[in-house]
C-alpha cells in the first residue's frame, strides 16, 4: 500500500532553494504535497552560477515560465558557448559551442568525416560546422523559429547569462503566487530519530517545523546533509586543486557578446560573463599556487569597466558528499558538492538532481534501493563533469608557471585517461544518453587543444573524396548563409527581452 508524502520543507533560498521550490511546484501539481522555504535572513546569497547551459532552457519550460518574462527579470543575455582563451597555450584560443556540430553521415559520426576530408586536404576549421560557433563569431542571435526551414535552425542551442541573485528574487515570487509557504527564519536546531531520520526543525524564536522530506540547500555548510546527518565528504582536490574564487562585477560599457570567456591564468583560470546591466568577472584559482592578494590584484588588473563592488573571496572544496540523498533528506547545489565553474554546470547540476530526484520521488516508506538508485546516477553525473574538467587542465602544453607545470604531470582519473587514450588512437568518445556533454564538446575540447586521433574509422574510406568534399562544402555554406541573416544579438535583446 502506498503512504505518500504530505510534506517537503526546503531549508534554504538563493538559486537553489528557489530552483526546487519552482520545479517541484510544477511537478506537484495536483498531488497536495506542502510546499515550505525556510530562508535565513542573516545568511548571504553567494550569488554564482550566473553563467548557464542549455539545460537552464529546459528548466523554465519545466516550470512553465514565460522566458521572455523571465530574461526581463534577471538582465539576462543569450549564450551560445564559451570561448578558451590561453588554455593550450599563450595566444591559443577556441570555441567550445553548443549544439550539434555538422550532419552526422550516412550514420556515421560527423568528426569522422571530418578527419577523413583533413587527410583529403580540407582546411576547413571544426568549428565552421557549428552552428552556434559561427553565431557566437557573428554575434547573430535568434531564438528558434517553430518551423524549421532548415537542419541549422533545428541544431543550434542557446543557455543564458544571468544575475543569479534577480533569478532567486524572480523565482521567489513565482512560487509564492503558487502557494508555496515561505518563512522566513533562521534553523537554530535539528531533531533526528533513531533512524537518523530528520524529524523536526527548531527555528529562532521558538517556531518547530515538521515535514515528511527535507531539502538542504543550505550550500557548503550542509547543515542537513552533513551537520547533522554526517554523510561524508568526497574530496577531488587532488585531480582539480583550484580552490579559491574571487569575484567581481563591473559596468557593462560595451554591447554584451553572447558567449563566456574562459582565460587561462597563472594559477588557474578567470572568467568573464555579460550580462544587460553590467559584467561579471572572477578569477578562480589555487591557494598552494597564488596568495588571495595576488588573486585580487591579477582580476582587478585584467577586467574593463568601472568596478561595483569589493572583490569577494570565496573559498571551496572541489568534490561532493558521499550520499546526495540520505534517508529523508536530499542535498543540493553546494550543499551536494562543488565543481569549478569551468563549464557552467552548477545551475544544471541543481535541475538535474531534482530531475533524478522526481524520477525516484519516495513514498514515506523510503525505499532504500531507490535511494541508492539515484545516489549511483547523481555520482556518475558528477564524475562525468569532473573529467571534462580536468581535460582541460591535463591537455595543455603551458609549463610558464608552477601551476601549469604541476598539469603536466597531474593524476587523472582512470575513465578520463581511458577517455584520452580511445580518442587519440581513433576518435571515438564513449557516449550514452544519459550523460550531458556530448562527443562534439569533447572533440571540441580536443580539437582546441590541438589534439588529432592517429586514424579515422577504417569505413569511412568508402565515402567519394569529391562528394564528402561537397557535403562538407555544403554545410558550412549554409550555416554561414543561415546565421548572417539572424539579428545581431544585442540588438535582438533590446527589441525582444531588454531587462526591466
Amino acid at each position: 500500500m502506498q503512504k505518500p508524502l504530505k510534506s517537503i520543507c526546503i531549508v534554504g533560498g538563493g538559486t537553489s532553494g528557489w530552483m526546487a521550490a519552482s520545479l517541484l511546484s510544477s511537478a506537484l501539481k495536483g498531488s497536495n504535497i506542502k510546499l515550505t522555504v525556510i530562508e535565513s535572513p542573516d545568511i548571504k546569497t553567494i550569488g554564482v552560477g550566473e553563467s548557464t547551459v542549455p539545460s537552464m532552457v529546459s528548466f523554465v519550460e519545466a516550470c512553465q515560465i514565460n522566458l521572455k518574462e523571465f530574461m526581463q527579470a534577471t538582465s539576462a543575455t543569450f549564450k551560445l558557448g564559451i570561448q578558451f582563451d590561453d588554455w593550450r597555450d599563450q595566444g591559443d584560443s577556441y570555441f567550445h559551442p553548443f549544439g550539434i556540430v555538422g550532419k552526422n553521415i550516412n550514420g556515421f559520426d560527423f568528426y569522422q568525416a571530418w578527419l577523413k576530408s583533413l587527410a583529403d586536404g580540407n582546411i576547413s576549421r571544426w568549428g565552421d560546422y557549428s552552428p552556434n560557433a559561427v553565431m557566437a563569431e557573428n554575434e547573430r542571435f535568434m531564438l528558434p523559429p517553430q518551423q524549421h526551414q532548415n537542419w541549422v535552425l533545428a541544431n543550434y542551442a542557446h543557455a543564458f547569462h544571468l544575475d543569479a541573485v534577480k533569478v532567486a528574487q524572480y523565482l521567489r515570487e513565482l512560487c509564492q503566487k503558487r502557494g508555496v509557504t515561505r518563512i522566513e527564519a533562521t534553523v537554530k536546531n535539528v531533531t533526528v530519530d533513531h533512524q537518523q531520520f530528520i524529524q523536526d526543525l527548531e527555528l529562532e524564536g521558538g517556531t518547530t517545523v515538521k515535514s515528511d522530506f527535507f531539502i538542504d540547500c543550505t550550500g557548503f555548510k550542509g547543515l542537513l546533509i552533513q551537520e547533522t546527518l554526517k554523510v561524508g565528504y568526497e574530496d577531488w582536490s587532488h585531480y582539480l586543486p583550484c580552490n579559491r574564487a574571487v569575484t567581481l562585477q563591473t559596468e557593462q560599457f560595451t554591447d554584451p557578446v553572447p558567449y563566456t570567456i574562459a582565460t587561462a591564468r597563472d594559477a588557474g583560470w578567470s572568467w568573464k560573463i555579460p550580462l544587460q546591466h553590467r559584467t561579471g568577472n572572477g578569477y578562480v584559482f589555487a591557494s598552494d599556487f597564488c596568495s588571495d592578494g595576488k588573486a585580487i590584484d591579477l582580476l582587478i588588473n585584467n577586467v574593463s569597466g568601472k568596478i561595483l563592488n569589493e572583490p569577494q573571496i570565496i573559498p571551496f572544496v572541489t568534490g561532493k558528499r558521499k550520499k546526495i540523498w540520505h534517508n529523508n533528506c536530499l542535498s543540493l547545489g553546494l550543499a551536494n558538492g562543488f565543481l569549478e565553474p569551468l563549464e557552467s554546470t552548477a545551475i544544471h547540476l541543481v535541475y538535474k538532481t531534482l530531475v533524478h530526484f522526481i524520477k525516484h520521488f519516495p513514498d514515506a516508506d523510503f525505499d532504500k534501493d531507490n535511494e541508492r538508485v539515484f545516489n549511483q546516477k547523481i555520482n556518475a553525473d558528477y564524475e562525468e563533469i569532473r573529467d571534462f574538467i580536468i581535460l582541460h587542465y591535463c591537455t595543455s602544453a603551458r609549463s610558464d608557471t608552477d601551476f601549469w607545470r604541476w598539469c603536466q604531470t597531474m593524476p587523472v582519473p582512470e575513465s578520463l585517461s581511458e577517455k584520452i587514450r580511445m580518442f587519440k588512437k581513433r576518435g571515438q568518445i564513449t557516449h550514452n544518453s544519459e550523460q550531458f556533454f556530448s562527443s562534439d564538446s569533447w572533440c571540441s575540447i580536443f580539437e582546441g587543444m590541438k589534439i588529432r586521433p592517429e586514424k579515422y574509422h577504417p569505413l569511412i574510406n568508402g565515402f567519394h573524396q569529391k562528394s564528402l568534399a561537397n557535403t562538407l562544402n555544403e554545410n558550412v555554406k549554409s550555416i554561414r548563409d543561415t546565421v548572417l541573416k539572424m539579428p545581431n544579438h544585442h540588438e535582438y535583446i533590446q527589441k525582444h527581452c531588454q531587462a526591466r
